[in-house]
């Protein structure tokens, strides 16, 4: 039976304290859950979302096409995470665009839309917002806690900021900080946005434009960083178009402006379609909260230290192909884990897809995400 999704939202009347010092006030999170939760309330599991994803992880809109959720081949009745056995439960994060309050919405303080003004976010302050939440919903303790890229991350400090509330944590495709090289890539894309013309310091909803000039780049920056070379020859290679401008490739005129490769058509694409729905400086706050995060910088650079609080069983996975987020990245969580003599579990898949491959189908990771929520349902009965 297909699994039908309902968003939900929980307003917060008291304010967020953030690690920057100011607060979140009169907030809201949109949510949405799968299954059923037990009577011992011991079957719940969170999906934290990445940069560009929601609360919206599995299932369908009654009456919409096309509306899966952005995991929906993972999650689901009978499926690698099991909502026959799970409660699973997305939440969209404060400073979003799905829902939750995020700069587009009013700052009650001001009656105005925050924009440039809403307060940065960390990865800890969304663990602790998503922590609000699973006390209102009567959840004391996750069965685990699950997410890919910047949603590893969050299920990493989950174990760190909430060891007790956590009983397994699944690290897909993620990291204990960001290189030098991915916080580049993050800058220049932010750096497109902020010089946009239209973005006017963050507050161009009050000029009624959208930078999405300056939004299109850095989705195309963006999606270079997530697909691997491997992908990118194999789709399309270095082939034209089959016309530009209505004019057939076979008889079109050498240009440094028009657009010929077909991976130059597609990077558009996506780079439309983004600026479409996405908000600038929502795109500006993740990007910066997945620079701030590094557990280790508080032990002095020490990942060993960072994890000793940890009590949760863990299961990471990488793909070797991942460029943004190295298998090396991966390993170096479970030698640093291994040194606290924690329960962990590696598997590294040999995929060609780039990082986006924690998004899609492939028998072995699959069937690796299974094999582990199976002993996790053991553990409840």
């Amino acid at each position: 039976m297909p699994l039908i999704a309902q968003s939900q939202s929980m307003h917060f009347a008291e304010a967020l304290a953030l690690t920057s010092g100011a607060q979140l006030r009169a907030y809201d999170l949109a949510y949405e859950t799968y299954g059923e939760l037990n009577a011992d309330k011991n079957n719940a599991v969170l999906v934290c979302h990445a940069l560009n994803a929601s609360h919206h992880v599995a299932g369908s809109y009654a009456g919409t096409p096309k509306s899966e959720g952005w995991w929906d081949n993972m999650i689901g009745p009978g499926k690698s995470l099991d909502t026959n056995r799970f409660f699973v439960i997305g939440i969209n994060n404060p400073g979003s665009c799905f829902g939750s309050t995020g700069p587009m919405h009013a700052n009650p303080d001001t009656g105005q839309i925050y924009g440039a003004d809403f307060p940065v976010m960390t990865v800890e302050d969304w663990v602790n917002a998503q922590a609000l939440l699973l006390d209102r919903l009567g959840i004391r303790q996750l069965a685990a806690v699950m997410g890919g890229s910047l949603g590893g991350m969050q299920a990493l400090s989950w174990t760190l900021q909430y060891p007790n509330r956590v009983r397994h944590a699944v690290v897909v495709a993620s990291a204990p900080n960001l290189t030098a090289e991915n916080i580049a890539f993050n800058e220049v894309a932010r750096r497109a946005i902020v010089t946009d013309p239209d973005f006017h310091g963050g507050n161009f909803y009050r000029h009624g434009v959208i930078p999405k000039r300056g939004l299109r780049i850095a989705r195309m920056i963006g999606h270079i960083t997530y697909l691997s070379d491997d992908v990118m020859n194999a789709k399309f290679g270095r082939e034209l178009r089959e016309a530009v401008n209505g004019v057939a490739r076979e008889d079109y005129r050498y240009s440094t402006q028009e657009v010929e490769f077909q991976i130059e058509s597609y990077l558009r694409y996506q780079g439309d379609k983004f600026s479409d729905y996405f908000d600038a400086n929502t795109y500006l706050l993740i990007t910066r909260a997945l620079d701030y995060f590094d557990p280790a910088r508080a032990h002095g650079g020490n990942l060993a230290q960072a994890l000793a609080v940890a009590r949760a069983k863990f299961l990471l996975v990488s793909f070797s192909t991942d460029w943004r987020f190295a298998p090396a990245r991966s390993r170096e969580l479970v030698h640093a884990l291994l040194e606290n003599r924690r329960d962990v579990s590696y598997a590294e898949i040999d995929a060609p897809h780039g990082h986006d491959a924690f998004l899609l189908d492939d028998a072995r990771y699959m069937g690796v995400v299974r094999s582990y929520f199976d002993g996790i349902a053991k553990e409840l009965t």
